[in-house]
Parts: structure tokens; C-alpha cells; sequence
């Protein structure tokens, strides 16, 4: 693996996902792309408000393999199930790492 691997982190941080994507939609991409069963937490907040997506995420893979894989299958990442030319990016979440820290904040 490669610098993440020595350091432990497991979390990451998504942005640009589609404004009109729901979490459900979200898990699913992310299970389709490999990762069903190797993350243990996501936070993708909406705008109660409006009901749209603020457009980010975080996710705690269980391994930083898994993290690192995440990262470099995800960034550049364009092939939603809904219309939209948004790309995501994928990098590490600051300054809080892991599913305890992440549990603590929501």
C-alpha cells in the first residue's frame, strides 16, 4: 500500500457528489464499486430544508487498505445512476480519522 497504509488513516472525505443523490443511492454505488462490507461508517448530510445533498461525505473504511484502494478507485469517479456532471474527488478526512472520532462529532 502505499503512505496511508503506515499511518493508519481510514478515513475519507467524498466531494462533489450529486446535489440529487440519496444516501441509499450513495451505498449502493459504493457497494457496486467493490466496498460492500469494508466501511463502517458514512455521514452524508442533507438540507432538511430543501431534502437535497450538501454535496460531501465521510466514510471510515475498516483497514487503511481498504482507504487507500477507496481513494484511488473512487477519485475521478463520474458514473452516477442519476444525471450529473459532477466528478468526485476523493481525500483524507481532517483532522478527524477513524470510526470512533467520527462517532464522538455525529
Amino acid at each position: 500500500g502505499g503512505p496511508a497504509c503506515q499511518d493508519g488513516r481510514t478515513t475519507v472525505m467524498l466531494r462533489n457528489l450529486p446535489n440529487n443523490y440519496t444516501r441509499a443511492a450513495l451505498v449502493e454505488m459504493i457497494d457496486a464499486e467493490g466496498f460492500a462490507g469494508r466501511y463502517d461508517f458514512l455521514y452524508f448530510p442533507i438540507d432538511f430544508r430543501t431534502h437535497a445533498a450538501l454535496g460531501y461525505a465521510f466514510l471510515n473504511l475498516v483497514t487503511p487498505e481498504d482507504a487507500e484502494e477507496f481513494r484511488w478507485r473512487i477519485n475521478g469517479f463520474s458514473r452516477w445512476s442519476l444525471p450529473s456532471s459532477k466528478v468526485c474527488s476523493v481525500g483524507w478526512s481532517h483532522p478527524h480519522q477513524g470510526l470512533e472520532a467520527h462517532i464522538a462529532r455525529y
